[in-house]
């Protein structure tokens, strides 16, 4: 399992540097790099940090993934999961923040 960071997204806010636990992801030119994509423990705090949509998460085949794909975007109080399937096919899920801790 990896990332990959989409420098044209990247808005160099630096929240996934911040919270990467195995302190891979640095600041470069204003953008975010990982250091080196095999060392990713697959954690994805930095996807859930990205506001912009710029970090992908590969969902490996050893997870049911078969090459997938999953990125985060966040809009006002909507964040939105999209995993993109390897023919292309994406399924989203929204959620609103505020409403996503009742029972």
């Amino acid at each position: 399992m990896s990332i990959r960071i989409n420098d044209a997204s990247c808005v160099g806010c630096r929240r996934c540097a911040e919270v990467c636990p195995g302190n891979l992801i640095r600041i470069v030119d204003r953008k975010a790099v990982i250091r080196r994509e095999k060392d990713c423990w697959g954690c994805t705090s930095c996807l859930k940090e990205c506001r912009n949509g710029a970090i992908l998460f590969f969902l490996g085949a050893d997870i049911g993934g078969k090459g997938s794909v999953l990125s985060v975007e966040e809009k006002g109080d909507i964040r939105t999961w999209t995993v993109t399937g390897s023919d292309g096919t994406k399924k989203e899920i929204a959620v609103n923040m505020k409403e996503s801790n009742r029972y």
